[in-house]
């Protein structure tokens, strides 16, 4: 269940052309409406994106799956990603990004302020 969460949001990510910094936001919210279990802000985030009928529905079915696993399914699942995102590859991937940004400040904003 939590890879399927995962390559979804990767093979949207991917498909729709969306940085990783754009993505992540998202991810983490969806992911988090996903494992409360409620239903009404499920869908609310999902409006937010813009998500299609058929996506919803699909979303929806993951949740719950969330909901009948249980609370104890929800910790293990609070683990694991608590353990990507403070992975040192991950926040690696994050100090990157933040400094390729940086480079590129100066080109979006040339004459300083």
């Amino acid at each position: 269940m939590k890879g399927t969460l995962l390559m979804l949001a990767l093979l949207v990510t991917r498909e729709l052309g969306i940085e990783m910094v754009e993505a992540c936001p998202i991810f983490y919210e969806v992911f988090g409406t996903v494992a409360l279990g409620d239903e009404t802000l499920l869908n609310v985030s999902l409006d937010l994106v813009s998500a299609t009928e058929p996506e919803k529905i699909a979303i929806g079915k993951i949740q719950d799956c969330y909901n009948e696993a249980g609370p104890v399914s929800k910790i293990l699942d609070l683990i694991v990603m608590s353990t990507i995102t403070t992975s040192g590859e991950c926040i690696s991937h994050a100090v990157d990004t933040l400094t390729d940004f940086e480079e590129g400040l100066p080109q979006l904003i040339p004459l300083g302020r």
